[in-house]
């Protein structure tokens, strides 16, 4: 009767994560922060009070590591928080994109990131950023530099403020590119998933923003390793209204070609299904990272609530993608819409797909991606889908609230 009763008050209280609030400034948290080094690397491990959307690059001339956040306050960092003999300065205050901080690690011999990472504790809301860098030769440094489109390298005075509250009507759109950094996901003719997607992902970005009507964040904007369950984090941080995770696997046995639409479900709707979504939560558990770790009771019942709501969200977003890269006339799979117990879709909190833009095994789908047209043509589908999607998500909540 008391874990009925205590079940049944939580339904009424928001999550503890969520009493945070996303609009408050994070701020870094000193005693549970470190940079520290070895022989061969470099570890970051910066605590902040709640988490937020980050993106990571390296510039040269000189070697530069980057780490923006969306937004932080470093005011509370010591002095000597910069202890690894491999970052030559530290320096951190306000990028130069509006709303973003910056935290600049100027290296002494090219390391590059193999981990980024964000952990976050349920109980408190509050976060830990986890970056390893490695070392590795000039040359793949400078081959590996440079910041995101649309990016600066510059560092601006340190940031005190929050940034001005967004506009309440822009759709909050995640961009997830699979794979990347020790996980290159599919490889075919020496082209890889993580590269590929990456790139389709930028594109994709600069559409939906030309609407007027779109933001978007990006889950990782370098070719660099993200467990899912920061891919997740940093959705949730950005208050995400969709999550799209973008994709070109390759399938080991039998033939698959053209685009594919995936939504979540503990069942999936067929083998392949089934091995596609463990293939893709391979890679973090190479890492260590534990997908299976089960929630306590009170938690499991709010998560299934919130799922009730956004499942059938997302299965009508997927629904109207694969209907509008149908009418661009771009090429479906034979059956392209199908659910999977995928890691990168277990958000309860916003509604996700996963979009197979094509499979790097069939020849004929990695031609199409690496077409500027197709990928015109797809990316404007994707962009259509979405609006589409919001008009009626909007109009189905007007009549559930009546």
């Amino acid at each position: 009767m008391i874990r009925a009763v205590l079940i049944i008050a939580l339904l009424w209280l928001p999550l503890p994560v969520l009493a945070q609030g996303f609009g408050a400034l994070a701020r870094a948290l000193p005693d549970d922060s470190h940079l520290t080094g070895n022989r061969r690397g470099a570890e970051l491990e910066l605590a902040l009070s709640q988490a937020v959307p980050f993106r990571v690059f390296t510039l040269s001339d000189p070697m530069r590591v980057v780490v923006d956040f969306r937004e932080v306050d470093f005011g509370a960092l010591p002095d000597g928080f910069n202890r690894a003999r491999t970052v030559e300065a530290l320096a951190y205050g306000g990028a130069s994109t509006p709303g973003w901080s910056r935290m600049v690690l100027t290296l002494n011999a090219p390391m590059l990131p193999e981990i980024a990472a964000m952990e976050t504790d349920d109980a408190t809301g509050e976060a830990v950023v986890r970056l390893s860098l490695q070392p590795v030769e000039e040359a793949a440094f400078l081959a590996a530099a440079g910041a995101p489109p649309g990016v600066s390298g510059v560092l601006l005075p340190v940031v005190t403020a929050a940034a001005a509250p967004a506009n309440d009507d822009t759709l909050l759109i995640v961009l997830d590119p699979g794979h990347g950094g020790v996980d290159p996901g599919a490889v075919r003719n020496g082209y890889t998933e993580a590269d590929l997607m990456l790139s389709f992902a930028r594109e994709l970005r600069e559409i939906m923003r030309r609407t007027g009507d779109i933001e978007v964040v990006m889950t990782r904007d370098a070719d660099l390793f993200v467990p899912l369950p920061t891919r997740v984090t940093i959705a949730r941080a950005a208050g995400a209204d969709l999550f799209i995770s973008l994709h070109a696997d390759a399938i080991a046995e039998g033939r698959a070609q053209g685009a594919t639409v995936y939504t979540l479900a503990e069942e999936a709707t067929d083998a392949a299904t089934a091995a596609l979504a463990e293939q893709h939560d391979r890679a973090d558990l190479l890492q260590g990272i534990d997908l299976s770790g089960s929630d306590d009771e009170v938690v499991s019942v709010l998560l299934d609530l919130a799922r009730i709501e956004n499942a059938p969200r997302s299965r009508a977003f997927a629904d109207i993608l694969v209907q509008a890269i149908d009418t661009t006339g771009l090429e479906l799979h034979a059956r392209p819409r199908g659910e999977g117990a995928f890691s990168v879709l277990k958000a309860a909190d916003f509604p996700a797909a996963l979009l197979e833009v094509g499979f790097l095994s069939d020849g004929g789908d990695l031609q199409n991606i690496l077409d500027p047209s197709w990928r015109a043509r797809m990316q404007a589908a994707i962009t259509g889908a979405v609006v589409a999607w919001a008009q009626a998500d909007a109009a189905a909540d007007a009549l559930r609230r009546q």
